[in-house]
């Protein structure tokens, strides 16, 4: 049974109920902007300490419901153990709804409950049952705000969970906390606030604000309004930052002790999943990634099975076994999210020694270690096991394809496996082969290209010098970015300048 510090965060579709929900429960209205209770919509996110039948208090970080605000909903729900998921039933499953669900999917966050609000004012069964399909295992109570109703019952569902919840205090690692607020106070000077990750805070701790690197000293330390010693991994905490002003830290920054090994990245190798109601994106797609109380754009890499690149526009500070959500541009949309594998790669495309490290790291196995070198001689000779007459017909099927191949949906797996050992094909996308030859000869037509026109190439350019369309020259010019003979600037790749 988990007994340790843990971080309970609100979803739901805007109007249903949330905030009357958590101020019921805790007696605190969260909506504190004088915005959020002239218009009676959350905006930011909102803080409460909630009390559970068995003496447990969780700490409460309520979130915005209005589809304008899922960035700020994201920030919220990085840092919770467990959800508390409200449905209106009059209304039932809405757009904003599903689109928190998909987040919470994304951020591995199992355990929750389900609410059923409103059920004074309608039968709550309909918006029960669709709330079980969306979120198949979780309890589902009614509950009225107005009567009371299902109030109690509720508590004892949260508590029932949060007993199922591993806390965080136990988890190893440096100290780690999200900053999702930032104020300043007469008397006090600057104050953050968020949900602490990893490790502890305690009062006089030496600490860095990250990305930069500045320094600060924690004055004083509270847990939900009042001053405690140290604070605890999965509670919410504010911290009395000394030596910084209020303007040098902001929402997205991470305070870590002064000295500690955490360092910022533009890239990040991760196992990601995507909403089964869309096909996955395509290598080169660019996305927002949340992670933390931080976002930026960036773009994927298709790296093989479930493993992406992510190259980031702005910095992130994440370790590995972080959690991470990506989203659409536009239409703004949650495609899903994953886990980091390594938060410091190199930039690479696919390979099969990187798919077999990803995998080892996926299983969460240990990195090997590195092999004793061979003594002086000459190599050993490895003959090349022999190609089946159904792979050779597939390399001349491959290879008269020229720049326009078949989809691998269409070719024999294992035939393609030898193939590519044998070096005669070679993938460049999730969904296509192009025999070596053939990319050979691509590749020499990019390059003759960029002489032409002044060191870039153009989709179209290479669309139309090779007769082919634009689904096959997106992805050779693509393949020549991970492969780093071009890189994309705007709507053209301009090739580096070793390879000119």
């Amino acid at each position: 049974m988990s007994d340790g510090p843990l971080t309970l965060g609100t979803a739901g579709h805007i109007d249903h109920g949330k905030s009357a929900l958590i101020q019921a429960l805790t007696g605190v209205d969260t909506d504190r902007l004088p915005e959020e209770q002239a218009r009676g919509v959350s905006i930011e996110l909102g803080y409460a300490s909630l009390e559970l039948p068995s003496g447990r208090s969780l700490s409460v970080v309520d979130v915005p419901g209005h589809e304008r605000y899922v960035r700020t909903m994201v920030a919220g729900a990085t840092g919770i153990d467990l959800y508390l998921m409200v449905i209106a039933a009059d209304d039932g499953v809405m757009p904003q709804t599903r689109e928190h669900a998909a987040v919470l999917r994304a951020l591995s966050i199992p355990h929750g409950v389900l609410a059923v609000t409103k059920s004074d004012l309608a039968d709550p069964a309909r918006a029960a049952a669709e709330a079980a399909e969306l979120l198949p295992g979780s309890e589902v109570i009614p509950v009225s705000v107005r009567t009371g109703e299902g109030l109690g019952a509720l508590r004892a569902a949260l508590d029932r969970v949060a007993a199922q919840v591993p806390g965080r205090s136990g988890v190893p690692g440096e100290t780690r906390l999200h900053v999702d607020r930032v104020f300043s106070m007469r008397g006090s000077g600057t104050v953050v606030t968020g949900t602490l990750w990893s490790g502890h805070i305690a009062r006089g701790d030496r600490l860095q604000v990250l990305p930069g690197g500045r320094r600060a000293r924690a004055r004083e330390v509270q847990v939900h309004d009042r001053a405690v010693e140290r604070a605890l991994a999965g509670q919410r905490v504010a911290v009395n930052l000394a030596g910084l002003s209020h303007d040098q830290v902001a929402r997205g920054d991470l305070l870590a002790p002064e000295g500690g090994q955490i360092q910022e990245t533009f890239r990040l190798d991760a196992e990601l999943s995507f909403t089964a109601s869309r096909p996955e994106p395509e290598t080169g797609t660019r996305v927002h990634v949340h992670h933390g109380t931080r976002e930026t754009p960036g773009r994927l890499t298709w790296l093989g099975g479930p493993f992406w690149q992510l190259r980031l526009e702005r910095p992130l500070i994440a370790v590995a076994g972080d959690r991470l959500v990506v989203r659409q541009i536009a239409p703004p949309d949650t495609l899903g999210g994953g886990r980091v594998l390594d938060a410091h790669p190199g930039r690479h495309g696919p390979g099969r020694e990187l798919l077999a490290r990803l995998s080892r790291l996926a299983r969460g196995e240990p990195e090997p270690e590195p092999a004793a070198p061979d003594p002086p001689g000459p190599p050993p000779v490895i003959e090349p096991a022999p190609l089946s007459a159904s792979a050779l017909a597939l390399e001349t099927r491959l290879r008269a394809a020229g720049f326009a191949p078949p989809p691998d949906r269409e070719l024999d797996a294992e035939d393609l496996a030898a193939l590519r050992a044998a070096g005669r094909v070679v993938r460049i996308s999730r969904t296509l082969h192009y025999h070596a030859d053939v990319l050979a000869a691509a590749r020499s037509r990019v390059l003759e290209l960029a002489r032409e026109h002044g060191g870039a190439v153009t989709l179209a350019q290479l669309r139309d010098a090779l007769g082919t369309s634009r689904k096959f020259a997106q992805a050779l010019l693509e393949h020549l970015d991970s492969e780093r003979v071009t890189i994309r600037r705007d709507d053209a790749h301009v090739v580096r300048r070793q390879h000119l």
